[in-house]
């Protein structure tokens, strides 16, 4: 079979299974498809980790790890969160302008987010050739800041049904703003450092977190 195969993608792997289940849910079951996209940000946090306790790798496996990553971020983080959101918002699912505004605003955030991925895998390789050692910064937002940002978004948007008046309206334009915003952001040359340590254990919190938020949406 052509390809490489070590345990160091398995994770990666994982991933893409766990958010694929999410794209097949997200019409009719939209907070277990965020539960398998916050499950596939956790995959994503520690599949580096893994990849670098392999020393031995060569060029073309370091390259296809570089390739097989960024794929899997596309579906992952790209593509679920914006199936979740033309799926959901607005709520009554009929066509109208409103649903049409957040399908365009979805592909454009799928759009934002390839791109961002190409333009890491360019400079990546790049980097990798004439440097050692880990990045330090990434330049724009991550793509996989979705497995955070999402969920919230979904949750916000939820309890503000319940307040009624003008809140209640702005509710279903929550998760598409942030379609917008998150897709502008993977674009925006602006360096965000990369996490670590302590970083990491914050993002888990905020996961942990969120879980706990979407846990009565389930019920």
């Amino acid at each position: 079979m052509i390809g490489f195969y070590n345990y160091t993608v398995i994770l990666t792997y994982v991933s893409l299974l766990i958010s694929t289940i999410g794209i097949f849910l997200a019409p009719r079951y939209p907070f277990l498809a965020l539960l398998c996209l916050l499950l596939s940000g956790v995959c994503d946090m520690f599949d580096g980790m893994i990849a670098r306790t392999r020393k031995t790798s060569t060029d073309e496996e370091k390259r296809f790890g570089i390739q097989l990553d960024s794929l899997c971020d596309i579906v992952c983080f790209g593509v679920l969160p914006a199936i979740i959101g033309a799926c959901h918002f607005p709520l009554n699912r009929t066509l109208t302008a409103q649903s049409t505004v957040v399908a365009v605003l979805a592909a454009l955030y799928v759009l934002c987010g390839l791109i961002r991925l190409a333009y890491f895998n360019v400079t990546e390789e790049t980097r990798q050739s004439t440097e050692t050692g880990r990045r330090t910064h990434y330049l724009g937002v991550p793509i996989t800041t979705a497995a955070m940002v999402f969920p919230l978004a979904f949750v916000v948007s939820r309890y503000m049904l319940y307040a009624g008046g003008i809140i209640m309206k702005l509710a279903t334009w929550v998760y598409p703003a942030f379609l917008f915003i998150t897709a502008v952001a993977f674009i925006t040359p602006v360096k965000v450092r990369k996490p670590h340590g302590a970083g990491l254990v914050i993002m888990g919190v905020i996961g942990l977190c969120e879980i706990a938020l979407l846990i009565p949406f389930l019920a």
